[in-house]
């Protein structure tokens, strides 16, 4: 199907510049300005069309008001010989306002539209959100995901109106400003240097309120983005907000974020209505600066009542714009604010990041080598503290120690959550923070004790494991799991069932049991040669887990497996237990070897209630 010559026009002026275009996923800088001037880098030729486009349409709207003017003059010559005389230029003048400047206004419309906006904003989105993507775990553990998010979506917004205001208001009206002078100068200098104190004092007004205006803008986006957190907080911990009967305090914890708001929201408001008595007055002022000179002028025989009529109009037009040009220059304020605190988030330096060259990690056995391995999180305490540990290609070993051992900050550490503040953690002789991090995740399968879903069908959360599987893939793994028969009878609120169904933000429509057969489903499907199975059936019911016990046992067969566990009866069977205390390594053998040491393992052992590790059980 051809498309139509407009279709083709629009195409062509949005694909000036590819949003999406391949990018070095660096920190942006932290300076507003600085990362302004960056993502408008792939809009230079944009740029230029739209300055070229933006002083066409301000001469045309200046030389329409001159010649309204002119029309005034040539009237005053009498009607008798009015088209006679000028009938050819009056129908030059008509065709330039019928068609030339229609067009101009639509070039430039397009290019500011189609050219700057339709591409600024995905591509300030999509850079935000791929540097986001690349922060460790521990950079979302440590805010609220709604205001992450919010900070990337607020960012896009503030930097395309930024780059449209910029083009279609500043650009046009300093532009119009210049000609207006360089036209009454032309008239009678007496007429241009009143308007040019006019245009300083306005200038100087505007930017010595505007900041200030964004300024409290910017506390309003603050305040803004904190409320948003905190209602996606709420939301997303719906089932504790119930459970605790504290929807009391949720409402209180929101209230206090909203009435913050509206104080923000008030000084703001404030400052706007103090902007509209200042340009009641300088919009006052701009009439009796050019219309008194200009009668003065014309009474002195210095001006044509066609001047004079063009300056009115001049300064009429001047009135119309301070208002808007003001509103912008706020707007333009307030956009940097939200930019500079959209920027607190965006602008923050990767911690974990592949080393330049890094190769993918290939893995042949799958044997891993740890020596000397240290990380205190900064605080000189906890954590692990020198681990060595060698785990041969296709053994598994059982990780075990009361809370806050090291057994999960070692894991992290595998997969590369976190880098190592000191020794090596190696996969086939590979030191894991010299290859990239997906290779290395991709040889790494986990199931963690709350495995959470995406809000996405079963089908989409199932194929994270392997993009590629067929259909019958799909199945067999859910099969596996124990999950296909229980999948089978999911709807969600829009009608969808079986793998098609939705499984609501986190999974939360499924239950833990259910929510922990589709995570081990998609680890089957994965195939990994490494295998972490962290309290991996923890939330199944034990006829379940003794159901889909043969299936991990399957899942392990020729695989590195590192296993954690409180219930020590589900580990027993592995080929070695580590034992963990205060990040190191205190026992190492198999179940039978330990508890003939009688060591913390084997108190452990004896001392278990209904199969769980308690804390006592470390004294």
């Amino acid at each position: 199907m051809l498309t139509s010559p407009r279709n083709r026009f629009f195409r062509w002026i949005e694909g000036l510049s590819d949003p999406f275009a391949d990018h070095p996923r660096k920190v942006p800088p932290k300076q507003a300005g600085a990362f302004l001037w960056d993502q408008l880098q792939p809009f230079r030729l944009v740029m230029v069309l739209a300055s070229l486009a933006g002083i066409t349409v301000a001469l045309l709207e200046l030389g329409l008001i001159w010649y309204a003017g002119r029309i005034v003059d040539l009237m005053a010559e009498g009607p008798e010989t009015f088209w006679d005389s000028y009938g050819t230029e009056l129908v030059i003048a008509a065709v330039v306002l019928l068609a030339f400047r229609p067009v101009a206004m639509a070039f430039n419309a397009a290019i500011t539209f189609s050219g700057i906006s339709t591409n600024m904003l995905p591509q300030v989105r999509w850079r935000a959100h791929r540097l986001m993507l690349g922060q460790p775990v521990s950079f979302f553990q440590n805010d609220f995901a709604g205001r992450l998010a919010n900070r990337v979506m607020n960012t896009g917004n503030a930097m395309e109106d930024t780059a449209f205001i910029a083009f279609e208001a500043f650009w046009q009206a300093g532009a119009f400003a210049i000609a207006t002078l360089i036209l009454l100068s032309g008239m009678d200098w007496r007429l241009a240097v009143p308007m040019a104190i006019w245009i300083v004092g306005f200038v100087t007004y505007t930017f010595t309120l505007a900041p200030r205006l964004g300024r409290m803008g910017e506390k309003f986006s603050h305040a803004n983005s904190m409320v948003t957190g905190r209602v996606v907080d709420s939301y997303t911990n719906i089932e504790t907000v119930k459970l605790f009967a504290h929807a009391e305090r949720e409402e209180a914890f929101a209230r206090s974020g909203m009435q913050r708001m509206k104080l923000r929201f008030g000084a703001l408001m404030r400052g706007f209505a103090e902007m509209q008595g200042g340009l009641a007055l300088f919009n006052s002022a701009a009439l009796l600066l050019v219309v008194g000179p200009a009668l003065w002028l014309w009474t002195n025989g210095a001006l044509s009542i066609g001047e004079v009529a063009a300056a009115v109009a001049m300064a009429l037009r001047l009135n119309t714009m301070t208002g808007w040009i003001m509103w912008m220059t706020v707007r333009l304020f307030e956009h940097l604010g939200t930019i500079r605190e959209g920027l607190e988030s965006i602008a923050v330096p990767l911690t974990v990041t592949d080393r330049p060259g890094a190769r993918p990690l290939a893995v042949t056995g799958g044997g891993i080598r740890i020596r000397g391995l240290t990380h205190h999180y900064g605080r000189g305490h906890g954590g692990l503290d020198g681990i060595d540990l060698d785990i041969r290609p296709g053994e598994r070993v059982g990780l075990v120690g009361p809370s806050g051992a090291g057994k999960s900050s070692l894991v992290n550490l595998l997969l590369r959550f976190r880098d190592a503040e000191s020794g090596t953690i190696e996969i086939d002789g590979q030191d894991v923070g010299a290859v990239t991090q997906d290779s290395l995740r991709h040889a790494i399968g986990m199931v963690t004790q709350d495995s959470s879903l995406l809000h996405r069908s079963v089908r989409a959360n199932l194929l994270y494991g392997r993009p590629e599987a067929s259909e019958a893939q799909i199945v067999e793994a859910a099969k596996r799991a124990e999950a296909h028969d229980f999948i089978l009878t999911l709807e969600d609120g829009k009608g969808r069932r079986g793998y098609n169904a939705h499984v609501g933000e986190r999974g939360v429509k499924l239950s833990g049991g259910q929510r922990q057969r589709i995570a081990l489903a998609r680890v089957i499907l994965k195939d990994a040669p490494i295998l972490v199975l962290d309290e991996a059936t923890s939330a199944l019911d034990s006829e379940v887990e003794a159901a889909i016990q043969e299936t991990l046992e399957t899942m392990m067969e020729g695989k590195t497996v590192i296993a954690i566990a409180h219930r020590l009866s589900t580990i027993a069977r592995m080929d070695r237990i580590v034992v963990m205390r205060e990040g190191r390594v205190i026992e190492d053998g198999p179940h039978a070897a330990l508890l003939a040491q009688g060591g913390l393992y084997a108190r452990l052992w004896a001392r278990q209630s209904g199969g769980f590790l308690g804390e006592e059980a470390a004294e």
